[in-house]
């Protein structure tokens, strides 16, 4: 029913190596690891990564508990805890975003000790999972992420518990949806001509034709993956861009009109009789 989040920097390669970011997730219940990842700092992508393993592995649950960290809170949120109890909204950061999609319930701890399970599983991993990586030779961030599913398996085998009921509280994924397209950094953009978005300096437009109409400057949400493809999220579809050059603006240039003559006045010095001048 919980999941608890968090990030641990560590010398977990020990002199071998720099030091790096563990980012996990454990269950609240039985105290499995469900998911984790190496990164070199705390990033969105880390825990992003680390919830697409535990989703795809076991499911989607009903409530996340994490730190006040700006990457799990917009720093426009100034709730109170009786404000959030009671359903008030507020900015969500990108993280906020995909987890609200997904339905689960974030709940933002205060203080270190509220999250107790996960900290003691730093503890663990800073005396265990460190002399596993020594013994089998582990001297980059790759090769810790690639023999890191193996030792969470051990580590969860030792340490996690049945839990008291067996019927599990995990949702399925909801059938067509893609965890690439849920985990991303969503922005709002205008569509200018020739259905157009300015993006990141760049300008992109639709990578195929659509069935939807859009007019322009009506704004779009866009969705940037993990893997850098960029796309606008509407009515639940993708609709995927590619980069395109910026259109020319066509100017109308009117001809120059020939002037109408215009004909001298009756008293205009045109009209007079030329007299010549006398020989002095």
């Amino acid at each position: 029913m919980l999941w608890q989040i968090d990030a641990s920097p560590y010398a977990w390669l020990e002199e071998r190596g720099p030091e790096l970011m563990l980012h996990g997730i454990i269950d609240d219940a039985t105290g499995m690891v469900v998911g984790a990842v190496f990164r070199p700092t705390e990033t969105r992508e880390g825990y992003f990564t680390a919830m697409k393993q535990a989703i795809t592995h076991y499911g989607i649950p009903l409530g996340l508990y994490s730190d006040r960290h700006t990457i799990f809170r917009s720093p426009k949120e100034t709730l109170s805890i009786e404000q959030e109890l009671a359903g008030k909204t507020v900015p969500l950061s990108q993280f906020g975003k995909a987890i609200a999609e997904l339905g689960i319930t974030h709940i933002k701890a205060r203080s270190p000790q509220a999250k107790g399970r996960i900290e003691r599983l730093w503890g663990t991993f800073q005396d265990r999972l460190v002399i596993e990586l020594r013994l089998l030779g582990v001297n980059s961030m790759d090769e810790a992420n690639r023999v890191l599913p193996k030792l969470i398996q051990k580590h969860n085998d030792r340490f996690a518990i049945k839990p008291k009921q067996a019927e599990s509280a995990y949702r399925s994924l909801p059938e067509g949806m893609n965890l690439d397209h849920v985990f991303t950094v969503r922005d709002y953009r205008r569509l200018g001509p020739g259905q157009t978005i300015s993006y990141g300096g760049k300008v992109y437009t639709f990578a195929k034709n659509t069935a939807f109409s859009f007019s322009v400057k009506q704004v779009v949400e866009v969705r940037k993956t993990m893997q850098g493809d960029l796309m606008v999220w509407h009515q639940g579809q993708a609709l995927f861009l590619r980069e395109t050059q910026k259109p020319q603006r066509q100017t109308k240039t009117k001809a120059a009109s020939p002037a109408s003559p215009r004909k001298p006045a009756a008293n205009h010095p045109w009209r007079q009789p030329w007299i010549p001048k006398k020989q002095v």
